[in-house]
């Protein structure tokens, strides 16, 4: 099990660099592909990592906790923070909350240690991933970074992103706290879809993300009645209709932002834009929405 381990992980960081290398040369054909397989990779790490979890649960060492217990301190306990935190944003595939980054890991992967995905944490742990990126850049084949406001290109506030994914992704539009939203939803939906019923804290998982969305409850609301079939085509539908809209605002940032940000700015921000746009003139658009839409990911969580 663990040079299977050890050989998916080292193929899984040759897959990241070569997706990088790909994006900078812009072959789109290539970038596809390799996408495809990471994802093939990455999920046969999860069943791996489940599979070592349930055996380190079943047998647990003389005065070990109980089994529920000893599986999931396991399972919190296996990797890092970053790549506990790597792994929920993957799955979702879009900026993220801690919280709901959290919840997610805890969901799909098992609970981290206390307090080790709290807000705070993440902050401190984007700030060493900026300082090791501006000392040796794309040492690591990926880095926790920020989303990018659409206006003033600046840190989103709240939100965790990875670098490897395009730019496009990581900037937040008007719009893209709700259709990142219904992109987690359909994520976590879909994964709920594969994995055996009985779970409890993934149940409630897309309870919540369902009740925000409209037509994805049954009657009777329940987290337990939930279905993610019916979340998946309630949260299809209503991004259909957001989509074109935010796709544009966000090409359009982007582009800016490659024409005006060095390599650290695009994937951290631009620090001094968000100081100048607060003298006299707090953001509309990328502060207000994403602490005041009452439908984006923070409220869910």
């Amino acid at each position: 099990m663990a040079e299977s381990m050890e050989a998916l992980e080292r193929r899984i960081d040759a897959l990241r660099a070569e997706i990088r290398r790909s994006v900078v040369a812009r072959d789109t054909a290539r970038t596809r592909g390799l996408r495809a397989e990471l994802r093939t990779a990455e999920q046969e790490w999860e069943e791996a990592i489940t599979d070592l979890a349930e055996e380190a649960g079943d047998a647990p060492s003389a005065g070990a906790a109980p089994p529920a217990t000893a599986g999931r301190s396991s399972a919190g306990s296996l990797l890092p923070v970053r790549e506990q935190v790597h792994h929920a944003l993957t799955l979702l595939s879009v900026p993220a909350a801690p919280k709901l980054v959290a919840e997610v890991h805890a969901a799909f992967f098992g609970a981290a240690a206390a307090g080790a995905l709290a807000a705070g944490k993440l902050t401190h742990l984007r700030r060493d991933e900026k300082r090791s990126f501006s000392t040796a850049p794309y040492a690591r084949p990926y880095y926790l970074c920020a989303a990018l406001t659409a206006e003033h290109l600046a840190p989103a506030r709240g939100l965790v992103a990875v670098s490897t994914w395009p730019l496009e992704r990581r900037v937040v539009g008007p719009l893209s706290p709700r259709v990142d939203f219904l992109t987690a939803a359909v994520r976590v939906a879909e994964r709920a879809n594969t994995v055996p019923a009985g779970n409890p804290m993934l149940a409630r998982l897309v309870w919540r993300f369902a009740s925000n969305i409209p037509g994805a409850l049954d009657i009777a609301g329940r987290p337990d009645t939930v279905d993610p079939v019916t979340v998946i085509r309630a949260a299809e539908a209503e991004r259909v209709v957001h989509a074109d809209a935010d796709r544009a605002h966000r090409t359009a940032a982007a582009e800016r932002a490659r024409r005006q940000l060095d390599q650290v700015d695009q994937l951290f921000g631009n620090t001094l834009r968000t100081l100048a746009g607060n003298v006299g003139n707090v953001s509309r658009r990328g502060g207000a929405v994403l602490r005041g839409n009452p439908t984006a990911q923070e409220k869910t969580a």
